[in-house]
């Protein structure tokens, strides 16, 4: 279990020019006479040797990686070793077929029909609040989730409570269609592979950087490649995560966004939006893919690399926490203009004038490449 948070380094020690600390539990060997700014470029899937992807897979959250035995490892080992690659048919008439696609309806559907009583123990609702804090949250805190909205809730969190089972079919359709998605790949792929470090996660394994959202992880990047309004939006942020000096670890910035909808969902910050809509679900998704799509905007206007990351998702949290209707807004508004075609994450379909009108919170338009420019507010 890894047992580093996500932070990087004490931000006051960073900005007193000691920048060549990354971590105050590991050091990465290089020439400290070398600035910092060496780490800018390295490949995504060589940052793993200088300890900064392993500092963004989040801490377990009483999630423990599913025990395999030998015969089940065997039995992997020889189905990955198979000649299967199928083309893609497009159809999910047979779910049981290898080379679909799975949808998130279908994917969810199958969580909802599971016996998830062992894991449903582990989840707290709420956070416990005690003393003055409970006072201060019952006076002026947001409103409680309505009761008949938290068996909906309940199951989310249980959700992120499982673990990726390697051997349920359902698990490895949904890591095919992710993969598939993002890569615009018509072929399957193994469940194991250095193909996955292409996606962002740590290593050839994807489960082992689910860690304090398990499951629910995957269910949130199978809403964004599968939903048609979120798909541009999420190719576009990968390909953002693949430039040559802003790379970052598309998945693993994910999964701890993820870890934040989960804490949002804890905390009660999302019980009134949940509330007025009368559904938990859609509205974390929602505020999933609203948080990514601030996340992506501060990284590449601010011009933001993976020494940045910790600070980025530290301030991440706070802002999706303390406006999460201001998020969803952002995102409402950004989608519909995506749908018009009259805006781009990147700029790299549609190139407008400054005169373009813009969001309060999001500048996309006028962006045509991702040269450097100056540093642009958050809103």
């Amino acid at each position: 279990m890894n047992e580093k948070s996500c932070s990087f380094h004490n931000e006051e020690e960073l900005r007193d020019g000691q920048g060549e600390r990354v971590s105050t539990e590991y050091s990465p060997s290089y020439d400290k006479d070398k600035s910092v700014l060496a780490f800018r470029g390295i490949p995504i899937s060589e940052l793993k040797n200088h300890g900064i992807l392993q500092a963004l897979t989040t801490e377990a959250n009483g999630w423990e990686p599913r025990v395999v035995s030998t015969e089940v490892v065997r039995a992997q080992e020889e189905w990955e070793a198979v000649d299967t690659i199928q083309p893609e048919t497009g159809s999910l008439a047979n779910s049981e077929q290898p080379g679909q696609l799975i949808s998130f309806t279908e994917a969810l559907q199958h969580f909802q029909t599971m016996d998830l009583s062992s894991f449903k123990k582990r989840i707290q609702p709420t956070i416990r609040r005690t003393g003055l804090s409970a006072l201060r949250h019952y006076l002026f805190g947001p409103p409680k989730l309505h009761q008949g909205l938290r068996e909906e809730r309940d199951l989310v969190l249980t959700i992120a409570q499982c673990g990726l089972d390697s051997q349920d079919p359902v698990h490895g359709r949904v890591l095919q269609t992710i993969y598939k998605k993002l890569t615009g790949s018509k072929f399957d792929c193994a469940l194991q592979g250095d193909h996955w470090e292409d996606l962002g996660f740590q290593g050839a394994n994807p489960a082992t950087d689910l860690r304090g959202a398990g499951f629910l992880a995957l269910l949130h990047l199978l809403y964004l490649v599968m939903d048609s309004k979120t798909l541009l939006m999420a190719q576009e942020i990968f390909r953002l995560s693949h430039h040559h000096i802003q790379q970052f670890p598309f998945c693993l910035m994910s999964v701890n966004i993820t870890r934040i909808a989960i804490q949002a969902l804890r905390e009660e910050c999302l019980s009134r939006e949940c509330n007025r809509q009368q559904k938990v679900i859609p509205v974390v998704n929602s505020f999933y893919a609203a948080t990514f799509l601030h996340l992506a905007h501060v990284w590449r206007t601010q011009r933001k690399t993976i020494l940045d990351a910790g600070f980025v998702l530290k301030d991440l949290e706070v802002l999706a926490k303390k406006s999460p209707r201001r998020l969803l807004k952002t995102l409402e508004v950004y989608l519909a203009r995506v749908s018009k075609g009259q805006t781009s994450l990147l700029g790299a379909q549609k190139c407008y004038g400054p005169e373009a009108p813009t969001s309060k919170d999001l500048t996309f338009t006028g962006v045509c490449d991702l040269q450097p420019q100056s540093s642009e507010g958050t809103g």
